[in-house]
């Protein structure tokens, strides 16, 4: 169950057209009620369901974004990042050897040094949110030099957060503008483009903010800061994913896709798992394209994947997260 890479080429982004986004329009009661039959027509059970559970460990961000954290609370998150599920239930599967990790770890910039030192020797990138997060109230300026000092000290993919009133105001050029000014700040990191959908009224105007993300040049798009009153959600999700598939289809481009917020237990790791599969298919279903924000999913997932060695549930504390 080693992490399979597939060909992936950075999304360098197309000049800004409204031609490609003018015309949408989202028909929210359809969205709703795909997205409500999902889990309802799909089931995964036994060694299958284990055999995803250990795919979503490895498409995970493991993350800490908490006014509270330490160094240690990173090192410690960082040793669970590189051994995330105990050695007596891998080899009960026959999967000791199988080199699993979380895709990454996801931190706050002044804590890239201490995830570094923790991850020094691993093949574990070290994403750090940034703009401004969680709410983008900063100047673009502020922005970049914030992107550019992360980058420098040791992040491999950068998380960025929109300025929301550019998707209120339905100023898509400012927006494009924005993101493609911090794709360049980038720089060889890779950028995850956070819309915090939570904060956007209309699935019309998601899947516009993901087609302006993504025309210029987020490597991938992602829900939420995990800090917003809503978060990841299947409608909204399903909504982001036809955007990308729209996208690869007039590109060429695979652009990847980051659920966060409020995915804490095994059974959604499972059913955004078969929204992947289903609406993108089987290429997507890698950490190059696809991760979880995760803080406290991975507790729930080692818990089944326990009680798919025993046969029995074991109480949460026995698999802490860090």
């Amino acid at each position: 169950m080693a992490k399979k890479s597939v060909i992936v080429h950075r999304n360098e982004g197309i000049p800004f057209n409204t031609e490609f986004f003018d015309h949408i329009q989202i028909n929210k009661s359809a969205v709703d009620r795909r997205a409500s039959t999902l889990t309802k027509r799909r089931s995964v059970k036994k060694e299958f369901q284990a055999a995803w559970l250990l795919k979503a460990i490895t498409c995970m961000d493991l993350t800490t974004l908490a006014g509270d954290d330490t160094s240690g609370n990173v090192h410690r998150l960082c040793a669970k990042a590189k051994n995330p599920v105990r050695k007596d239930i891998l080899a009960a599967m026959g999967m000791e050897n199988a080199g699993i990790t979380t895709g990454a770890v996801c931190v706050y910039h002044n804590l890239i040094p201490f995830a570094a030192e923790a991850l020094e020797g691993s093949q574990i990138p070290i994403a750090a949110v940034s703009t401004g997060f969680p709410a983008a109230q900063i100047t673009l300026e502020q922005k970049l030099k914030e992107i550019e000092l992360s980058v420098a000290a040791g992040a491999k993919e950068i998380d960025i957060v929109i300025s929301r009133a550019l998707v209120l105001q339905s100023d898509w050029k400012s927006l494009y503008e924005e993101i493609k000014a911090c794709r360049k700040a980038c720089g060889e990191a890779h950028m995850k483009t956070i819309l915090a959908t939570g904060e956007i009224p209309t699935y019309t105007k998601v899947a516009k903010a993901s087609m302006v993300a993504m025309m210029a040049g987020s490597d991938f798009i992602k829900t939420s800061t995990g800090k917003e009153s809503v978060n990841a959600t299947l409608p909204v999700s399903l909504v982001m994913l036809r955007a990308i598939r729209t996208y690869h289809q007039l590109t060429g481009y695979k652009v990847g896709f980051k659920p966060a917020g409020g995915i804490a237990k095994a059974k959604d790791a499972l059913a955004w798992l078969i929204l992947m599969k289903e609406e993108l298919g089987n290429d997507w279903l890698n950490p190059d394209l696809f991760r979880f924000g995760a803080s406290s999913l991975l507790g729930d997932v080692e818990r089944q994947l326990e009680h798919f060695v025993t046969g029995s549930y074991s109480a949460s504390y026995r698999h802490p997260m860090a």
